[in-house]
């Protein structure tokens, strides 16, 4: 397969991540995003002012999760031939958080949210456009031989790192969590600490699903296409 078209497909990907990222934090400091039915009350305790509002949407796992799939393309959309294991790792790690995100989105939360304009298309490009862009961008073009035992291991850093600075931030943001698994205001630490293990072996089990996958897909890698000698 062409390189040129793996490029452009990593690279769509990534621009695809920024427009989502910039139109949500345009949305918080407007005040303009989606309520959830069940309380209506998530956005408006993101913070008094329009900055406040802004910083907050990068706490959201979802976001973040874009952002490792945003850096991770945009990298391979530069240079496809990367095997350091600080690459391999991170690309895993956005692979499995992008799916993540996407399936608990559209099998849990969707319906919660009432969307319109810029707010629906935001969500739909971080919640859909880019899960299904990685994994469909991933199967084609990889890059493969990426994944092994300890490169999964060490996935488990990312949702780790998420709640303890979720947990950390939270008093320092006004009791205010992204996710109730993690709200220790009113969870207690004890019940967000088995959250926080439960999501970790999520991750890990899904880390290990995608190397098993990553071992018997296609080795051959998207190559230039070499130019034929026609003679002198």
């Amino acid at each position: 397969m062409d390189v040129k078209w793996a490029r452009a497909w990593f690279a769509v990907t990534a621009a695809c991540v920024g427009v989502g990222v910039v139109m949500q934090v345009v949305l918080a400091w407007q005040n303009h995003m989606p309520m959830i039915a069940e309380t209506g009350e998530l956005f408006q305790k993101f913070g008094g002012s329009p900055i406040a509002r802004a910083l907050n949407v990068f706490a959201f796992f979802t976001v973040q999760s874009n952002l490792i799939v945003g850096v991770t393309s945009l990298l391979l959309a530069i240079n496809q031939k990367r095997s350091s294991t600080a690459f391999a790792v991170f690309r895993l790690i956005g692979l499995v958080a992008i799916t993540v995100t996407g399936l608990v989105y559209h099998v849990a939360l969707s319906s919660l949210f009432r969307l319109d304009s810029w707010a629906l298309a935001a969500d739909q490009l971080l919640h859909t456009v880019v899960p299904v862009m990685t994994v469909a961008g991933w199967l084609a073009f990889g890059p493969r031989g990426l994944t092994s035992a300890r490169i999964v291991k060490l996935t488990v850093l990312f949702p780790l790192a998420y709640m303890i600075f979720t947990v950390i931030r939270g008093p320092l943001s006004s009791d205010w969590y992204p996710y109730p698994f993690a709200d220790v205001h009113a969870l207690g630490y004890l019940r967000v600490l088995i959250n926080g293990l439960w999501i970790g072996l999520l991750f890990v089990a899904l880390a290990a699903g995608a190397a098993w996958i990553d071992k018997r897909l296609p080795t051959k890698q998207a190559t230039p296409a070499v130019p034929v000698e026609t003679g002198p």
